[in-house]
């Protein structure tokens, strides 16, 4: 299946060979499930709706989508969704994104136990950056608020583990009473940030293992020894841990780009795809090494599909959390509280209520309940299509 204008999708390669796959490799009962559900994203499985227009009768069948959030096609939706919601907590104040990234080398131990060490990843995270917020050093002395959203791939969909920050320029004072605005241009000293946060991981993975709660089969069966795994731990303590921090965004317009680009993202997007023919992909990547240049990269069916399934999540595990006076518990009060103590003459855009077909018109201009044929009428939903596939 060459590309000879046609939009190809991940969807294509599992539905061309992923049975191959599922016959020749085990697979967890989590990636069977995300496979089977991009298979068949709306598609006929899913069940829908028969559309006719109001006016001329042109009818149209509207399949459902999977909502899968490992699905290329069911992101753009969510995303808005969420992005809306954010945009009526936005902060009086410059924000930064910072970048926190573990060693390769701790990667197996990862892909065999996501849900604890990246659990460990989140909280090691903000351990480290409330205690800078605490430290007299760097002039805030306060409680921070932050958004990590968990990332797990390189361009080249290899395992990846890092979580991307974003962080308001202040803190809010322990008894309330003040807003501690930083340094416009600078947060913290990101190599002591890389540092701290390296102690704090390690530590937590340490515990991890002495409660027996991490499980090493296969390949890695060798960390079940104490003396191997503590080779493990020095080794990767020896090393220079990867934090890094972006350039400060100018104002809420950069903070909101911000994050329409990375909160949704999965680990490749079906516009990357250039062709899928003879049991090979070819897919495009930045090349971080090299400007980002954009190049193409060849590889199997089956690796493709391996190094798809490497970046899912186990079932419940919530790749976006919020901190500080940004967690679910205190936002409600801190950030009318903050606001008011900024003296911030702003004025900020409260959450709205849009439909589906309201934030679609929004986002193309195009009115979806408007007759392609006739462009006059309007679809209206004149019969459901019943499922034939039990998601769950």
């Amino acid at each position: 299946m060459k590309n000879n204008n046609l939009k190809l999708e991940v969807a294509d390669i599992f539905r061309l060979y992923g049975d191959q796959f599922r016959q020749n490799i085990k697979l967890p009962i989590a990636q069977l499930k995300v496979m089977r559900h991009i298979e068949i994203c709306r598609t006929a499985e899913l069940g829908g709706h028969v559309e006719q227009c109001s006016d001329c009768g042109f009818e149209r069948i509207s399949y459902n989508s999977c909502r899968d959030r490992h699905c290329p096609k069911c992101q753009t939706l969510a995303k808005e969704k969420w992005l809306n919601d954010r945009k009526a907590e936005l902060m009086p104040c410059g924000y930064f994104h910072l970048v926190f990234t573990l060693p390769h080398d701790l990667n197996p131990i990862v892909l065999c136990n996501k849900k604890v060490a990246l659990g460990i990843l989140f909280k090691a995270v903000n351990q480290t950056l409330q205690a800078f917020g605490k430290d007299p050093q760097w002039k805030l002395e306060g409680q921070l608020g932050f958004i990590l959203v968990l990332h797990t791939w390189a361009q080249n969909l290899k395992d990846h583990f890092h979580l991307h920050c974003l962080i308001p320029g202040g803190a809010l004072s322990f008894t309330k009473d003040r807003w501690i605005p930083a340094n416009e241009s600078y947060l913290f000293r990101i190599e002591s940030l890389a540092k701290e946060f390296k102690k704090r991981y390690l530590s937590l993975l340490k515990t991890a293992y002495q409660k027996n709660e991490l499980s090493f089969p296969g390949i890695i069966a060798c960390y079940e020894s104490r003396e191997t795994f503590d080779l493990l731990i020095q080794s990767v303590f020896k090393a220079k841990w990867i934090a890094y921090a972006k350039r400060p965004f100018a104002g809420p317009e950069q903070v909101l780009e911000y994050l329409g680009r990375y909160t949704h993202r999965i680990a490749i997007s079906n516009n990357r795809i250039q062709s899928i023919d003879n049991g090979k992909v070819v897919f495009t990547y930045r090349d971080r090494s090299n400007n980002n240049e954009l190049k193409k990269m060849t590889v199997t069916s089956k690796e493709f599909i391996r190094r798809f399934l490497l970046h899912v999540l186990p079932s419940g595990f919530m790749k976006i959390r919020y901190f500080g006076f940004l967690s679910n518990k205190n936002k409600g009060e801190a950030i009318p509280l903050i606001r008011k103590l900024a003296d911030s003459d702003d004025e900020w855009p409260e959450k709205k209520k849009e439909t589906v077909i309201e934030m679609i018109l929004r986002l193309t201009g195009e009115d979806i309940t408007c007759c392609p044929e006739c462009k006059i009428g309007k679809m209206r939903t004149i019969h459901r299509l019943s499922k034939n596939y039990n998601s769950s």
